[in-house]
């Protein structure tokens, strides 16, 4: 195989998809494997975005490879040029990254008019989407029908693929270890950078607030009375995709305001050093989970996890050696928190870590994903 194709967001889109698609192609390249990046002129309408932007403001960035913007998930034209495009580069495989069924016109139609000349692999973060839509199916069906082969980052994917394929070429790789981020510091400088205090716990909360990610679940949980003796606080860092009022309305009922640090805003990539570094560990109480790639982040800066134990997160979180595994309801929780406040042996817990951590490295990652798709056959 020489030359690979990946399709989704990259430079100067924002957030994790554009971050792992980057790293994907660079561990290609760092084995020989020609890559590049065909990605979005328009990945959202602004209509159907809740955030502020899509765009980092970090400034120009250099890669080793190269990135084509073609794609307006909204403009079938834009959909035969990106078609047209990939078939003159004539690659061997071509990666569409699927995460929601709102790509799968564009990317079904563009597979549909590039499959005679090249492999079709889906790397699908979800199949059926957090918030679900009328429609959702059909989506689902026109774009995954037209593909060679599938690979899931967790079981939780996998089981949901089989609803809607019977296609045997399916592989699971775990979401791998985020990387590309600035090294830690120490936590005392951290905390003075954020203006948290230096002798209490603190808790970290990361990433777009979505309803499916559990802030409220933890809100509560933060007012059991297992809770009430211990001091510490929750860091929430992360820019509100749901109704922001709705969590500021339990802070004040529950008097949570002397317990919570809200940073409502997105984390741009060159302060997410800071904030790993501040914290403890890491809170993660999801309702549901396909895989995390903040649980991704916190290995890579040696953070403990209190995690749900829902999807995906439970293959990740080994429960008690790399992290606290809970029911996700207040009252489990909370036991998960205190499971942490309690343990005195942190030290253990972040040597397992770092032994645990290689198991999900972008050059293994990028190896089995390409054996994978030598194997695929159309």
């Amino acid at each position: 195989m020489k030359k690979i194709i990946i399709v989704g967001p990259a430079f100067p889109y924002r957030g994790g998809p554009a971050r792992f698609n980057e790293s994907l192609c660079s561990a290609f390249i760092q084995q020989g494997i020609d890559a590049e990046i065909v990605s979005f002129t328009l990945q959202y309408p602004s209509l159907l975005f809740p955030g502020t932007t899509q765009y980092e403001n970090s400034g120009e960035k250099t890669f080793l490879f190269k990135i084509t913007r073609l794609i307006n998930t909204v403009h079938p034209l834009s959909w035969i040029k990106a078609a047209r495009y990939i078939n003159n580069r004539n690659p061997d495989a071509v990666i569409f990254r699927y995460w929601m069924p709102f790509f799968a016109p564009a990317f079904g139609s563009i597979a549909r008019q590039i499959r005679k000349r090249t492999k079709i692999i889906a790397l699908t973060d979800n199949v059926i989407p957090h918030e679900k839509r009328w429609g959702d199916d059909f989506l689902n069906r026109y774009f995954l029908s037209v593909c060679d082969g599938f690979v899931c980052m967790s079981e939780k994917v996998l089981k949901d693929l089989n609803e809607f394929t019977n296609n045997p070429n399916k592989i699971i790789l775990h979401h791998p270890l985020y990387d590309n981020y600035l090294p830690a510091i120490s936590k005392e400088e951290a905390r003075r950078h954020l203006q948290l205090p230096l002798e209490e716990k603190v808790l970290l909360f990361f990433g777009l607030v979505r309803a499916y990610k559990g802030l409220d679940i933890l809100l509560h949980a933060l007012t059991d009375e297992i809770l009430k003796n211990y001091s510490f606080k929750v860091l929430v860092a992360g820019e509100f995709y749901d109704d922001k009022e709705y969590y500021l309305n339990i802070i004040r009922e529950k008097e949570l305001e002397g317990k919570i640090i809200l940073h409502d805003y997105f984390i741009p990539d060159d302060k997410v050093n800071v904030y790993f570094s501040a914290c403890d560990a890491v809170v993660q109480p999801y309702k549901s989970a396909t895989n995390s790639g903040v649980s991704m982040v916190s290995y890579f800066y040696d953070k403990p996890i209190i995690s749900t134990n829902v999807g995906g997160l439970k293959e990740v979180v080994k429960d008690g050696q790399t992290g606290w595994l809970c029911e996700p309801t207040p009252k489990g929780i909370a036991a998960g928190i205190q499971k942490f406040l309690n343990d005195r042996d942190i030290e253990t817990i972040e040597e397992n870590i770092r032994l645990h951590k290689k198991e999900f490295s972008w050059k293994t990652f990028a190896q089995k994903l390409y054996q994978f798709i030598l194997s695929v056959n159309q």
